[in-house]
């Protein structure tokens, strides 16, 4: 019998309604963008309740375009943008301030003040102490926002990441749930227990009691009737962080295999199975709890790679949209020395330098918008092997093919770059939804629609070698690196 699962992707920038079917095809998706709310000191912001309406928008649409018979959508999954974190009031879901954005940097001063308990909170964490986190925005939404400090003394608060959010709002029994992806990516949680660190909460000023319960990635988090679009209710299975979604969609499995994904920022992982290993330069995370059993990943971030190409669109009004961005950098003349680094809230992995400034250097008169084009372009396959080299060299695992996914994908300029800098494969995925199938797939599973694991994720759509002479990748790349510290100098 013809069988659904409903997957949402909340992204960065929109919430995606996601159908696919018991094969893991998707059949249609329904996309409604959000707000990106951004004051004059660079704050970045979301608003809640739009990210709901948006979600109940988008399945509205998605129902009523697809034409699938309701009663056939066994179950419910959750991708989300992760690190972001929001305030909101148990007894209601009512947020208390707009949600803070995983970009926005405005704790760096909390992160500051606990600098003596960096090493600790790494220990126990696996997380480098950064603003890029959840734990120092729950910190300053407990130190500057009254309606979140009364909440906490009156016990009705939740600080979680969007995932919970979300979670409360779709299911009937309005649980506060939040699974160990996304916990692990908070700095709050214990990676060697799987639980919440008291000692580290109570670093961050932050209540215990204000946190959601930690599941499983496959548990059953509640029941859903979709807003009542569903006569009846369906349960809710499957919820990842969005990369780690793209990671378990790839069919990364085994130790040893990487997956970049390629948004509004950019998420680089590598599984390394069930024994942990800690970086001074990565990051250590939860891919998925399964059934009680953890899978570990090292991960590095960057925080503007699309996000870059939307500065020269949207801040410097160089180009009328991102899709022009391809065609310019391929017709670009081929400037030496021209690089530009976009650290416009600091740089994260491997650099963990909050104070560094963005910069373009090499400029003459010979550079276009089509130059600039190129070098941003560039700058995104630069920050991205910074951290796959890292990767090659403190894993053990020499990586020779990259799955790699995300709008940006579609690029040819910048994927060809990409796999040149790197020297190796590139994979480009059949699917672009992956951050929503691997959650999907979980959901799947876990109710029994489909059997079995997710090889045929493995299947590329286009593959990418390396063209370009080693001792020339050499040159360009340490021209970057010379760029790098020159963005990182007081």
């Amino acid at each position: 019998m013809e069988s659904y699962i409903l997957s949402f992707d909340q992204s960065t920038s929109t919430t995606k309604a996601l159908l696919f079917d018991q094969g893991g095809n998707l059949v249609t998706r329904s996309d409604q963008a959000h707000r990106q709310i951004v004051n004059d000191r660079g704050w970045v912001e979301h608003n809640g309740e739009e990210i709901i309406a948006n979600l109940y928008a988008a399945t509205q649409t998605l129902l009523q375009e697809s034409g699938v018979d309701r009663s056939k959508i066994k179950g419910v999954a959750l991708s989300n943008q992760r690190e972001t974190a929001i305030a909101w009031d148990r007894r209601t879901g009512r947020s208390l301030n707009n949600a803070i954005v995983w970009q926005c940097g405005r704790a760096q001063h909390i992160c500051d003040e606990l600098d003596a308990s960096k090493a600790f909170i790494h220990s126990r964490t696996g997380l480098h102490l950064s603003p890029y986190f959840s734990a120092a925005k729950m910190a300053w939404l407990m130190r500057m926002v009254p309606a979140v400090q009364e909440q906490a003394e009156t016990g009705t608060l939740v600080l979680s990441t969007m995932d919970s959010y979300v979670l409360y709002h779709l299911s009937e029994e309005k649980v506060i749930k939040t699974e160990a992806s996304n916990a692990s990516r908070t700095q709050l949680l214990n990676i060697h227990t799987g639980q919440w660190d008291e000692e580290v909460t109570a670093t961050f000023g932050i209540p215990l009691s204000a946190l959601p319960k930690i599941c499983d990635s496959n548990a059953l988090f509640g029941h859903t009737t979709l807003g009542g679009l569903l006569e009846q209710p369906v349960p809710i299975h499957g919820i990842l962080g969005d990369s780690q979604g793209a990671l378990y969609a790839q069919g990364c499995l085994d130790p040893g295999s990487m997956k970049a994904t390629y948004g509004t920022g950019s998420s680089v992982m590598m599984n390394i199975g069930n024994t942990l290993l800690f970086s001074e330069d990565l990051v250590t995370s939860i891919a998925w709890s399964l059934d009680g059993e953890c899978t570990y990943v090292l991960e590095g971030n960057v925080n503007y790679s699309g996000a870059t190409i939307s500065y020269l669109v949207d801040d410097l009004g160089l180009l009328k949209s991102v899709k022009e961005v391809e065609a310019l950098a391929h017709n670009a003349k081929d400037i030496e020395g021209l690089y530009i680094v976009p650290a416009f809230s600091g740089l994260g992995a491997p650099y963990w330098d909050a104070n560094a400034r963005g910069l373009i250097t090499g400029l003459d008169r010979r550079c276009t918008k089509a130059e600039i084009a190129r070098a941003a372009e560039q700058a995104i396959a630069y920050q991205i092997a910074d951290i796959v080299f890292l990767m090659d060299e403190q894993s053990g695992h020499r990586v020779k093919t990259i799955g790699v996914d995300g709008g940006a994908t579609n690029d040819t300029y910048l994927m060809q770059f990409q796999a040149d800098i790197l020297q190796c494969s590139l994979n480009v995925s059949a699917i672009e939804e992956l951050s929503g199938l691997g959650p999907a797939l979980l959901c799947a599973q876990t109710c029994g629609v489909i059997e079995g694991g997710t090889s045929r994720m493995r299947e590329a759509k286009v593959t990418y070698q390396s063209q370009m002479p080693v001792q020339e990748r050499n040159r360009r790349y340490q021209g970057w690196k010379q760029a790098v510290r020159r963005a990182m100098v007081d």
